[in-house]
């Protein structure tokens, strides 16, 4: 405490930031930042774009910034994307903006920020091009932990060879997140193929009865391999679940004794 209020008091550090070091949170008009999420949980706070104005998300992703270095949001659309590039030239003109409309995903790093560097690989494998939102969801959260992602993508069970032609690839992974709409069999299959954790992606893609993913969910939820499940189009709680097995694989390895030439 007594080094957070010397840095207040040399002008090293702003309110807001000495708050979130004491807190553990920022509060601004659009709420509260969990600036100590990523220390107390090991995932990185996000803000869910979602129900908010644009001018609310630029606020809480500014809040990021200023507090954590980073700001990490998801279901952004353009509009959001350029308040908080506006918002952030204010505040944090050295600050760096990645926005990908496909996904969603809006990512804020300040120029002092350096990203985790996991010694793990996850792989993010879609069924089809439907299934890339929530998977890109996931990639960018597996990045953000600082593990490597290696993703394969269109591989579904409508054409299994296309799985099976990369399936050397995907068993150098040390887990993987399995995106899959319609019936979700492709999570399911793959599972009974590699012996890396298995995070299925069930994705809100396909149509009549069993659409909008409630198909895919039960297919996983009844799977007969060994996986586990989200919620559907849960791309950010995917990453962060493969996040954190990677960095317990990262963990276990620098913990292996070396061993001589």
């Amino acid at each position: 405490m007594r080094e957070t209020l010397e840095a207040l008091a040399a002008g090293e550090i702003s309110v807001t930031a000495a708050e979130s070091r004491l807190a553990g949170y920022a509060t601004g008009e659009a709420g509260r930042f969990d600036a100590a999420r990523e220390q107390r949980r090991g995932v990185p706070e996000a803000v869910l774009a979602d129900g908010k104005t644009s001018a609310e998300v630029a606020e809480l992703v500014a809040l990021a910034v200023e507090t954590t270095g980073r700001g990490l949001a998801t279901r952004v659309d353009p509009a959001t994307a350029d308040a908080v590039v506006d918002r952030l030239a204010d505040d944090r003109p050295d600050a760096t903006v990645a926005f990908d409309e496909r996904t969603g995903v809006l990512r804020a790093h300040a120029a002092e920020y350096e990203t985790p560097d996991l010694e793990a690989v996850v792989g993010v494998v879609t069924a089809g091009t439907a299934d890339t939102g929530p998977a890109g969801e996931a990639a960018a959260v597996v990045r953000e932990m600082g593990a490597t992602v290696e993703q394969v993508d269109d591989v579904g069970v409508a054409g299994l060879h296309r799985a099976l032609d990369r399936l050397e690839d995907i068993r150098r992974t040390d887990v993987l997140v399995v995106a899959a709409g319609r019936e979700g069999a492709l999570p399911t299959v793959l599972a009974g193929l590699v012996d890396a954790p298995v995070i299925g992606l069930p994705v809100a893609s396909g149509y009549g009865h069993g659409g909008d993913g409630e198909a895919a969910l039960a297919g996983l939820l009844q799977s007969c391999t060994v996986l586990t499940v989200v919620n559907v189009d849960a791309g950010f709680v995917a990453g962060a679940q493969a996040g954190l097995i990677a960095r317990a694989v990262d963990a276990a390895r620098d913990r292996e004794p070396q061993r001589d030439e």
